[in-house]
Formats: C-alpha cells, structure tokens, sequence
C-alpha cells in the first residue's frame, strides 16, 4: 500500500518513544524498565481512544527485541469467549520463533466474557517466563480486580488541544498544506482528546479542500462545524448584555442542527483567551501565534467594549456548568439559554 493511500494517523503514527506526544508520564517508566531489564510480564493500559495504547505497545514490544513473528495483536471484542483464550493459552506454551519474548497484545480487554476473564486470569498467574501481556481498554471499570492486580497499570492521558493542534499543524505541512492557527485549533477541539480522531478529520479537510491554504471558513464548511459568526455573536450578548442576540444566535445554532456541545465548547475556548487578554495583556504576542488576525482583533475589540465588567471568571464559571448539564438536556440549548439568563442576572 502507498503512503498516499494510507490513512494520516497510520502514515504518521510515532514508531520510536521520542515520537510519542503527551504521554511521558508513562513512555519515561517504560524506557527506565527496559535499561535495567526489569520488564513486567503483564502490563494493562488504560485511556480513551485514540490516546496511542497500541502504538505504544508495538514500539514497546520493538524496543525490548520481539519480532513482528512473535507479537500478535488480539481484538477482544471479536474473540471474546473462552475458546478464544483458551487457543490463545496454548499457543503461550510455544516459544517464540526468534525473539527472547512473545508478546501478547489485547485490545478493547474489557470485552471479554466471564469465562474468558478466569481463562485467563489462570495465564496470568503463572506466565512462561518468554511471554509478555500487554492488555489495553478505555473501560478500566470492567476489568476485574483480580486482574488489574496481576498486572503494570498505565493511564493514558488525552492529549491537549494544544498538542492536537500542534501535531495537526505538523502533519498538514508534512503534506503539503497549511492550515490557519486557529482552524488547527478548531479541528482540535472536532478530535475531542484522540490522535486518530483529529487526524481523521484533518483528512476528510485535505482530501476537499480546493487549495493548499486550509482557512477556518473552509473547515467550518467542510466539517460543519459552528460558524464563527455564531461563536463571536453569542459572546457579543453576553458583553453588551443583549438576551435577545444570545437567545436568537443559540436558536439559530439549534435550527442549524449544530452540535450544542461543540458550539459552547468553541464559546468557552474564545471566552478564556479573552478574560486571559484582559487580565493580562502582556501575553498578546504570545497569543498572536495561536490565533488568526480575526479573532485576535475580535477578542481585543471585545474586552474594549467590555464596560460592564462581564468578561469574568463567573461568567466562564456558569458556562462551563452548562457545558456539563448539555448531554443530560432533553433539549440540548436549554442549558446554553439558562446560562445566559444567568450570566445577564435577567431572571428577577
């Protein structure tokens, strides 16, 4: 398969430790181990996905000698039952075919059955000494204790929007785009905490972009995210203290069938840069590189404008505990319009 038909995160997937982004924490452990040879022979990852559970554990399994003939990779939610493991049990008796260890890699653990669970705690207990389980899950809550116990357990973080947009930033030049500050950031906050969605997203950009320079513009269009124009009025209400252009715009954003969840996310993002820029205006060229000359000349004539004193630590307060209410509204602006109403002090 050509590079150009590859999917982007599996074109530029890390395949050395230094490569690893947000996660050193877990990768300076890992190195520690395999120097002083003091390689556990279970190990469980924990994180959400598209965190780089698996990639860590191939690179981990390439640092510590095994070759591609002796890692398997097993999806447990495919082979789940006790005949599955009980195969897998078997083939851990073989020695590897010219590695020191065979590694096991499990993927999405937690979907074992119950019988499969004690299949496999019976392995665990009392492993070859040229056997090594890496076992990987975004559910740690369905992985029993039993388990857990037996084995090195690593939570993997998710990584930053700062780490997102960077890596998007770095891969779209890789392939020959350039992508506006703040569109990088926007398609950050679209990959929701995961490598493989942000890149996913990226692609889905390049591939209908009609230019080599990816605007906001364009990659609201193309992803359907929120409008900007949206974004910037509902932030407009809130400092001129104007409920009828918040309800309105919040309407306008529920008619557009637009993710209210993403659309208030993208609300607090510019709210903070701007209480940020308010109380600490010395950093502006410091923000210059993380946002485009439109929104960074928006924020600014914001806090110009801002006589009331509304750009507050409040205001994002009431804004993030709307955030939290939205998937449990059973109408997903609600939460939005009551903030509102809130931040305006309107209800009486």
């Amino acid at each position: 398969m050509s590079d150009k038909s590859l999917a982007l995160y599996r074109k530029y997937r890390p395949g050395s430790f230094k490569e690893v982004l947000g996660q050193d924490h877990i990768i300076k452990v890992l190195e520690s181990s395999i120097l002083n040879e003091k390689v556990s022979h279970a190990y469980l990852f924990v994180g959400s996905r598209g965190t780089g559970k698996t990639t860590v554990a191939r690179i981990f399994a390439n640092q510590i000698g095994v070759s591609v003939n002796d890692t398997y990779e097993i999806d447990a939610a495919s082979n789940r039952g006790i005949d599955d493991i009980r195969t897998l049990r078997d083939g851990v008796r073989v020695l590897p075919f010219d590695s020191k260890y065979k590694i096991y890699i499990i993927d999405e653990v937690h979907m074992l059955s119950k019988d499969a669970w004690g299949a496999l705690l019976k392995t665990l207990e009392e492993p070859p000494k040229h056997v090594i389980f890496i076992l990987a899950t975004t559910e740690l809550y369905k992985v029993p204790e039993t388990i857990i116990s037996r084995c090195q357990v690593f939570n993997f973080k998710k990584p930053t929007d700062i780490i997102l947009k960077n890596n998007i930033l770095d891969v779209a030049e890789k392939e020959g785009f350039k992508v506006d500050p703040s569109g990088a950031e926007l398609l950050a906050i679209l990959g929701d905490g995961s490598f493989r969605d942000s890149l996913g997203v990226l692609q889905k950009v390049l591939n209908f972009s009609k230019t080599k320079k990816i605007t906001t513009e364009e990659i609201e269009k193309i992803t359907g995210a929120p409008k900007t124009i949206l974004v910037n009025n509902f932030l407009i209400s809130i400092v001129e203290r104007n409920i009828d252009i918040g309800i309105k715009t919040v309407r306008t954003a529920s008619t557009d069938n637009l993710d209210m969840k993403l659309y208030l996310k993208l609300i607090i993002q510019k709210l903070r840069m701007a209480i940020i820029l308010r109380y600490a205006p010395k950093i502006e060229k410091e923000m210059t590189g993380d946002l485009s000359e439109e929104d960074l000349k928006f924020i600014k004539e914001l806090v110009e404008k801002d006589k009331n004193n509304m750009l507050r630590s409040g205001t994002l307060a009431t804004l993030l505990e709307a955030y939290q209410n939205i998937e449990r509204a059973f109408i997903s602006e609600l939460p939005l319009e009551l903030a509102l109403i809130k931040i305006l002090a309107i209800e009486k």
